[in-house]
């Protein structure tokens, strides 16, 4: 059974950073590339981050270019989105996602798996 958990969300002020983190089990986790996702209330799922399975390949949302960082270790099959200089416009709950392919998508139906998700709040 495929299972992603991912950790790491709270609220935070402004300005201020999280880190995500994505516990993969159930799957062999070197194939598949892996993305995050996030949805705010009343908005449909969008995409945040994605690398490849080897690490080597990286794409960013616009909104999120130069302040998250995506990153993997397939040692410990785990995804991390490391989220800096927050802003109240990236509240939204954060899900990791996984799908078998070599070039992750930007959409959301080009993922096989997803986790539960996690809130992540940025509020003064």
């Amino acid at each position: 059974q495929v299972q992603l958990v991912e950790t790491g969300g709270g609220a935070v002020q402004p300005g201020g950073s999280l880190r995500l983190s994505c516990a993969a089990s159930g799957l062999t986790f070197t194939i598949y590339a892996m993305g995050w996702f996030r949805q705010a209330p009343g908005k449909e799922r969008e995409f945040v981050a994605a690398i490849t399975w080897r690490g080597d390949v990286i794409d960013y949302a616009d909104s999120v270019k130069g302040r998250f960082t995506i990153s993997r270790d397939n040692a410990n099959p785990t995804v991390i989105l490391q989220m800096n200089s927050l802003r109240a416009e990236d509240t939204a709950v954060y899900y990791c996602a996984a799908a078998r392919t070599n070039w992750p998508s930007t959409q959301p139906n080009g993922y096989d798996y997803w986790g539960q998700g996690t809130q992540v709040t940025v509020s003064s």
